[in-house]
């Protein structure tokens, strides 16, 4: 089956090699995170094709004012170079998000990135109001690390998440890793707000289950809103072959026609792969 990825990261490898540096980190601390796909950029590419990706959102995201202007540039000029890449934006709380993000959508940007934990600001910053506001009238989705794990921030939590979609009910808004672990908190926004999403990245794979439960009731749940469920790897930054988060997927016990939909359809939808 063709796979159409909404959470994959290529970064400059200025700053790919502090992501890796996080993680090394993480390893120090006596979590077994050894990042399976610590290649070079073109292994990488080669890895997700023989895969089967046809199409993927390579997001990048700041950790401090004054990146992700830059950021975008270099995702814009990844996007032009790599026919499977669509081309993604981010942004941060800062004078000048509302510019530079219109200037992206302008460029084609069809997905952002929102990292409050990494970012450390507060999405509901009135510095961020048109941000929200541009994405929810451009239809563009916004892939968004808001949950609690793996560690808590200050401004984590899909209480505040909520608090933005309330400002803004049309947001294209995906919580990553299915808002881990508050899986049923997220699962609750799905059905509140017509446009918000989960991403697949990470959830329900042995790395993660030993550590965050699966509710009892997600396989139900999840059939009932499979039309906005989309796949999410965290590719390259997993401790395991990347054939582990599919075999996640088809463990949910769901038919083939909700597969397709969470594996391709829904991601092709939400990227306008048709453009």
């Amino acid at each position: 089956m063709a796979l159409v990825d909404v959470h994959v990261h290529f970064m400059p490898q200025n700053v790919l090699d502090k992501v890796w540096s996080y993680f090394d980190r993480v390893r120090e601390s006596g979590v077994d995170w050894y990042i399976h796909y610590r290649t070079d950029e073109n292994a990488r590419l080669t890895a997700l094709r023989e895969l089967g990706v046809v199409a993927f959102a390579p997001l990048v995201y700041p950790h401090k004012p004054g990146m992700a202007e830059w950021l975008n540039e270099w995702a814009a000029d990844f996007a032009a170079r790599v026919p499977e890449a669509v081309q993604t934006g981010t942004f941060y709380a800062e004078p000048g998000a509302d510019a530079y993000v219109r200037k992206a959508l302008e460029a084609g940007a069809r997905c952002f990135k929102s990292h409050v934990q990494v970012g450390g600001y507060d999405p509901r910053d009135e510095l961020l109001d048109g941000v929200w506001g541009q994405l929810a009238e451009a239809g563009v989705p916004v892939v968004v690390h808001g949950g609690d794990g793996p560690i808590p921030g200050e401004f984590t939590g899909l209480g505040i998440l909520d608090e933005v979609l309330r400002r803004h009910p049309r947001l294209t808004a995906v919580i990553a890793h299915a808002g881990m672990p508050d899986y049923r908190g997220a699962l609750d926004l799905v059905e509140r707000y017509p446009n918000v999403h989960i991403d697949t990245c990470m959830v329900g794979v042995p790395f993660t289950t030993r550590m965050v439960a699966m509710p009892d009731d997600w396989n139900l749940r999840i059939a009932g809103i499979a039309d906005r469920v989309v796949l999410g790897s965290d590719f390259p930054n997993i401790p395991y072959p990347y054939e582990v988060q599919l075999d996640a997927v088809r463990s949910w016990g769901l038919d083939a026609a909700a597969e397709q939909a969470i594996l391709h359809d829904n991601g092709a939808r939400l990227l306008q792969l048709s453009r």
